[in-house]
């Protein structure tokens, strides 16, 4: 397979190898990335005389043959063609002759493999949002469901104060919405085109790069060429950052689910086809899966090390060490959509013991309640209110004495009486509900924007794009 920079000489096998297997083997999903690229780079040096009108249409043909080769799995990257961008010019060298010699003029493959990667993190970061938000929903449901069913609140892993099941799941909710405005920023920094910046120092053409910008639906171009190769990695670690915020909150709720099913807490139950079991005791019905979330978001971390580390301390420039920050991005992206995939489907079936809730809910969790009747119907100063109730109720404790519990009546009066801003009696789950509505808005705008201009990039409103792999 001719190479892109070939001189005349055959490369090492063991260099090629080492350089392009794994490279070869992800720019597999970068096919339809390269082409629409490709198709705006061709418009682009029609439009300042480089192609002609009979070879932009030969190009626009033979780019179109390659969607449809890869839409039928027909299109493969070789470890032969090094890249995507190698073997989609061969393509078109071979299919229409002169015009796809022609379509690599004013660019290099430092811009080639930005513009791809920057096209496939809008598309699966908008996935990422979408799942992120069926998470979100499916949290506030729950929490609306359970909003009035009374559940002890820890400190230090020891009972504290009274809470409820319905707040505990709507504090996951406005976590992954916070999630989303970090979410929301990485992509706004990834919406740049960086074609035209060649290997970093621009071309000695008159090159219209706001042009390629619109056709292929970015928000800005990246306007020094020098930082546009500075950049790669960095945007990289950018949303790997936003996902491992992501993947923190989920690490927190997997350690929630895990410890309130255990036999000691049953506070919940989850459904069994969403368990497994032990291969030497029958009875065991393991939540593992919520094990995995918690490992993977080890590893989420790792992938966001790895970019860092790769990336911390090269020069200005284009150099090969960005190659290897692929990978962790695209492996980093498939981990965050699979795992909120998974926590909303064990969020969806999980389902609550009430009783058990409610023998948990003892008396010292209104140690503080108390403490404050004192301080409003007495008008006791609070340490003092604090001392004494202090006193009662470790003295109960330290004897070992019954600890008693109160009615589903008295816990609701209790939890309605919260009723400052964010707590049971007035969770404020509508104010959250708005925010998750204006941010969907936003990205079905960025989702709009980005596949209005590929439709019309590609002559068809039928292109396959936004859609889950």
């Amino acid at each position: 397979m001719t190479k892109i920079w070939q001189k005349g000489y055959s490369i090492n096998e063991q260099v090629e190898r080492y350089a392009a297997a794994q490279n070869s083997l992800l720019d597999n999903r970068l096919i339809r990335h390269d082409v629409w690229g490709s198709l705006a780079h061709a418009i682009m040096l029609h439009q300042i005389g480089i192609l002609d009108d009979a070879e932009l249409q030969s190009l626009k043909k033979g780019l179109s043959e390659i969607l449809e080769l890869e839409k039928a799995d027909k299109f493969v990257i070789q470890p032969s063609d090094e890249d995507v961008h190698t073997s989609i010019e061969n393509y078109l060298t071979q299919t229409i002759g002169t015009a796809g010699k022609n379509i690599h003029t004013a660019r290099s493959r430092n811009d080639q493999v930005l513009v791809d990667m920057r096209l496939y993190s809008k598309e699966q970061l908008t996935q990422t949002s979408k799942k992120l938000f069926n998470l979100t929903t499916t949290l506030l449901n729950f929490a609306e469901e359970h909003m009035s069913t009374p559940m002890p609140g820890y400190t230090h892993m020891q009972r504290g104060m009274l809470s409820s099941v319905g707040l505990w799941a709507a504090s996951f909710a406005e976590a992954l919405i916070d999630d989303e405005r970090l979410l929301s920023a990485a992509y706004e920094i990834n919406d740049q085109s960086p074609l035209g910046s060649a290997a970093g120092y621009g071309v000695p053409l008159p090159i219209d790069r706001q042009l390629v910008s619109d056709l292929l639906g970015f928000a800005r171009v990246q306007n020094n060429v020098i930082y546009v190769q500075n950049a790669r990695g960095k945007i990289e670690a950018a949303i790997v950052q936003a996902l491992a915020q992501i993947m923190l909150d989920l690490s927190k709720l997997a350690q929630d689910l895990l410890l309130f099913t255990t036999a000691e807490y049953g506070f919940f139950q989850v459904a069994q086809e969403v368990r497994t079991g032990s291969s030497i005791m029958p009875q065991k019905r393991n939540l593992d899966i919520m094990e995995l979330v918690r490992a993977r978001s080890q590893t989420m971390l790792a992938h966001q090390q790895h970019i860092l580390g790769i990336v911390c301390g090269l020069p200005s420039g284009f150099n090969m060490d960005y190659q290897e920050t692929k990978r962790p991005l695209m492996e980093a992206l498939d981990l965050a959509q699979e795992s909120i995939d998974i926590c909303s489907l064990v969020i969806s079936k999980v389902s609550v013991n009430s009783e058990r809730l409610m023998a948990a809910c003892t008396f010292e969790l209104f140690a503080t309640d108390r403490a404050y009747d004192m301080v409003t119907r007495d008008h006791m100063p609070f340490r003092d209110a604090y001392r004494i109730v202090g006193k009662e109720v470790t003295a109960r404790l330290d004897q070992h004495l019954p600890l008693p519990t109160e009615s589903q009546e008295q816990l609701a009066a209790r939890l309605k009486a919260r009723s400052h801003q964010g707590g049971t009696g007035n969770p404020g789950l509508e104010q959250t509900r708005q925010r998750l509505a204006q941010a969907q808005e936003n990205w079905q705008q960025r989702a709009t924007t980005f596949t209005t201009a590929i439709q019309q990039l590609v002559g068809t409103s039928q292109i396959s794009i936004l859609e889950e792999e």
